[in-house]
Parts: structure tokens; sequence; C-alpha cells
């Protein structure tokens, strides 16, 4: 619960410190005169986004905390799972600056608002207006049924296996949209891999056949040149062979006169070998020169083959266009593996789906038992509430569909008097109504939800007389367990608290600031007997007021 809440430079409040205490406290005041402020401030606590408008002097930081006694919420997994340090005694403080930033801790941890969100769900739920209004909302209306139904863990459970399964069929749809993609594509890569395939292209070979072919193609003046130069080199009387051997038998004659001579000698011998080597060469090629048109022309065939899927692929070299083959070949093979991974995903979906389906079951019959009940204890309470003939007809849709907390829809009729139709709650109960079905409400959750502090903001909203002080009751009676704020402008409820506050409005020179105070008994029979007669307040006034503390 709630013990304290500080507030510093907070709209009107410059500066206020107040304690509070278990049971039911009541906070009344004149319209405008801050209630609302007080709540903004919790509302900060709860994680709620904060304005640089609400900074009373904008010079100064604004500074709002609140202690809870946490002790038997059995929050310390959360505190562990956030690395937040665990107190019994919980601090959470809220900070604007001037510079318009906000900061949040936790037990002087610096936390980010959602993880402040969090938190607050296990410690405070303030009733309004609005929330009242979202009784009409199917999903509030399912969070009632479900809290009945004790349905947490089976529809936590079912949450994070429709996540998985939501993921699955997200990425079953982009393998089936590549599936679709890659078969329209398949047939042109198939064939461009065939042709590829069939090329039987092998790396190197473009060279060999390009210098096989210039040999073919240019054989008869190849033949001629090598043939002419054999001739050169053998003549008989004049061919280089003989002049150089003649030239060696020369030098023979002197090459043991002087150094030099021997050289020469050794050089022009050394002349006479290469050169008979190469003729030797000469011949060899000439005798393997062969005039052979067919395999020119195969040469030829498969070069121009080369040179066509080159440019259709745009490379260079037959290594670039094995690349491409390789590359085609993976592209075709994924397509099978893409089959492959899509099966096993429609089968895990499948899997899922029957998941999903077992859970939701659970789901839904927990809520075909909860659902008597809720009805039972709401005509029960709102019978005490002057709505002696309401009757509700609560029903369960089952869906083909997986829902957010199911596979149900929901439709919530009431109908307030006997001899009326059931209809939609939103359309036929009136504001008053609404008000009184919510505390029904609240009153039923609070023996399952354990909510440890909850705040009524004039849920007393077209209810008085007699009503009014059963609503109080109801109040007084739910405090028993938790604890319980209701902000009222109805004296017969604010009689029923344990301890009452509050706000009204000061002003000091020309400033002006709104105070929350706890009354003292004699302060509290003035406050409601004000309540019941006006800013003047009669004998009969003191005198209803007691009556109704007492």
């Amino acid at each position: 619960m709630i013990t304290s809440l500080s507030i510093k430079n907070y709209a009107l409040i410059e500066k206020l410190s107040i304690d509070f205490s278990k049971g039911f406290s009541i906070i009344t005041g004149e319209t405008g005169a801050g209630k609302s402020i007080i709540l903004g401030a919790l509302g900060l606590i709860q994680g709620k986004r904060a304005d640089l408008s609400s900074l009373k002097n904008k010079e100064e930081k604004c500074v709002i905390e609140a202690h809870f006694d946490i002790s038997k919420y059995k929050l310390k997994s959360f505190f562990k799972e956030n690395d937040i340090d665990y107190e019994n005694d919980t601090i959470i403080r809220r900070e604007i600056l001037p510079s318009g930033k906000s900061r949040a801790f936790i037990n002087d941890s610096p936390v980010n608002l959602q993880l402040l969100q969090e938190l607050s769900l296990f410690l405070i739920d303030i009733h309004s207006q609005q929330q009242t209004r979202e009784l009409s909302d199917e999903t509030v209306q399912f969070d009632i049924i479900d809290a009945i139904a004790k349905n947490q863990e089976p529809i936590h459970l079912f949450q994070t296996a429709l996540s998985l399964y939501k993921s699955d069929k997200s990425k079953l749809n982009v393998l089936l949209k590549r599936q679709s993609e890659a078969i329209k594509e398949q047939e042109y890569q198939t064939f461009l891999w065939n042709e590829l395939v069939e090329a039987n292209l092998k790396s190197g070979e473009q060279e060999i056949l390009e210098e096989e072919f210039e040999k073919l193609n240019n054989v008869e003046i190849i033949k001629e040149s090598l043939d002419r130069s054999l001739a050169i080199a053998n003549e008989e009387q004049i061919g280089v062979m003989h002049n150089l051997k003649e030239i060696k038998t020369t030098l023979q004659k002197i090459g043991g006169y002087a150094p030099d001579y021997g050289s020469l000698l050794e050089r022009i011998s050394s002349l006479v070998i290469e050169f008979d080597d190469v003729t030797e060469e000469l011949d060899r090629c000439s005798d393997k020169l062969i005039n052979d048109p067919e395999q020119l022309e195969l040469i030829n065939q498969k070069l121009q083959l080369i040179y066509n899927l080159q440019k259709k692929h745009q490379v260079d070299t037959v290594d670039g266009l094995i690349e491409i083959q390789t590359s085609l070949e993976q592209s075709i093979s994924e397509l099978s593996n893409l089959k492959s991974d899509i099966d096993k995903l429609t089968l895990a979906i499948k899997d899922r789906a029957v998941t999903l389906d077992e859970i939701a079951t659970t789901i839904y019959d927990n809520r075909i038992v909860a659902i008597p009940l809720l009805s039972d204890k709401l005509i029960t309470i709102l019978d005490t509430l002057g709505m002696p003939n309401v009757r509700f007809d609560i029903q369960l849709i089952p869906s083909e569909a997986y829902l957010p907390n199911g596979k149900d829809e929901l439709q919530f009729l009431f109908a307030a008097n006997k001899g009326t139709d059931f209809g939609l709650l939103r359309k036929v109960a009136s504001g008053g109504e609404m008000s009184r079905i919510m505390l029904a409400v609240k009153a039923i959750l609070a023996d399952y939800s354990k909510l440890p502090t909850l705040i009524f903001d004039e849920i007393d909203t077209g209810v008085s007389g007699e009503i009014a002080i059963k609503m109080g009751e109801i109040m007084k009676d739910m405090s028993k367990t938790m604890q319980i704020f209701a902000i009222t402008h109805l004296p017969q409820i604010a009689a029923k608290g344990n301890v009452h506050f509050k706000v009204f409005k000061s002003t000091v020179g020309d400033d002006t600031q709104s105070e929350l105070k706890l009354l003292s008994n004699e302060e509290r029979i003035v406050e409601i007997a004000q309540m019941l007669s006006g800013t003047v307040v009669s004998d009969s006034a003191l005198n209803h007021a007691k009556a109704l503390l007492n």
C-alpha cells in the first residue's frame, strides 16, 4: 500500500507531504481545489508522461515521491528480473527538470517509464470516470471474467504461444514469397545452367583453343615459313649450318694460340649445338603441322560458343562463366531447400495451432464456469445498490480466429428493469447505473485480483441518498483486504471512511496554492456538514453529520 506521498513544485502545490494509513481513506474538497492535482501526481508515479507546464516554478525542478509498503506483495522476483534493489519500503520518485527532461527512480535506481508502468500495475489502480466508460469495452469485460476464472496463467501461455505462432506465420509468408519469385525465375535459370553445363567449360581452355585455332587457321603460311627456314639452315653449300661449321673449323686452327681465340671457339661451338637443336625443332614442328579443316571448324565452334556465353553473361573469362554456372546451380538447389524449409515450418505452425487450441479450450472452459459466478455476484451487490431487477446475459461466442486472449468473443448484455429487453451495456446503462456496476465489479475483483491500493475518483456520479450509503459500505468492506481511497462529493460516502483528507486552496500574497490536510474528528464533522448544507453550517447539518459518522 502507499504509505506516504510528497510533492514539490507541481501545479498549484509548492510543497506537500502526507502520510496514509491502510483501510478506507476519504478525500474531499470543492471543485477546482486540487483533487485532480493529487491524482496527476500519482499518475506520474505510475509512469505517465510528464509535462513541463506542470511545474509551478519554471526555474526549479518538480519532485514527486511515493513510499509503498510492498512486504506482502511477493514482488522480489520482479525486482530481481529487472536488476533493481528490493526494499519492503519501496520508494518511487519522478523528477521533471526545468529543461523539460523527466527522470524516474525506483529505490534510487534510474528506470525507464515502461518499467515504472509495469511495477505500478501491482501497486495502484486509479478508477476514474473514464474507466467507468471503459467497462463497455470488450477487453475490460474479458479482464473481469478472466480474473474470476483465474485465467492469468493460461492466457500468459496462450499469448506466448500466439507470439511464436505469428512469428512462424510471418517467416512462412516470407519463404512463400521467395518461393513464388524463385519459381518464376527457375525455368530461365535452369536454361542458363544447362547451357553452361552443355558447354563443358574447363579453366584455361580458352587460351589453348585460341592458340590451336591460330595454328590451324594459318597452317599454310606457317608450313611454308618452317620449311623455308629449314632450307636456309641446311643448304649444302651456303646454308647457315654449313657456314657455322666452316667458322668452327677455321677457329679450331687458332684456338690454342690465345685465350681469346679459345673463347671464340667455345662460343661458336655452342652456337653450332644450339642451332642444330633449333633446326631439329623446326623439323619436328613442320612434321606435326597438318592441315585439318574439320578440327579447325570444331575449335572455331567451341570458341564462338565461349564468346557468345561471355557476351551473354557479361564476363571476359571462362573462369567467370564457371563461377556463374556454380551460382546458378546453387540458386536452383535453393528452391528445393526452400520447399523443405516451407514444409518444416508449415508442420511447426500446425503443431503450434494445436497447442493454441488446447490452451484456448482451457481458457474457454474456465470462463464458462466464471460467467455465472460473476453474474450472480453482480446481481447480489447491485440489489443492495438500488437495482433489484437487474439482469445480465453474458454470452461467450467461440471464434475461429486467434485473439489476444483466446478464441472467444463476448457480448455483455444488460437489462436494468423487469420487462425490458437485454441490450449492450454501453448502449442501455445510464451513468449512475454504470457507476454502480463498476463499483460492484471492483468489489468482486477485490477478492480475486488482490490489488493493494484502489482509488475511486468520484465513482458516486449519478447516485445519492441511501444508494450512496450502500456504496460507502461496499467500499468500506473492500478496505478490509486492501487500501481504499475515495474522492467524493457525497457526505454519505465521506462518512464511511476511517480517515478523511481535505484538499483546499490557500492564498499567500499573490500566490495560490493547493494543500492537503488530514482532518481531526471535529474538523471532519464540519466538513461533512458543509457537504450537506453548504458554506453556512446549521445545527441540523452538524447533527446529521454526526449521525452519519456514527
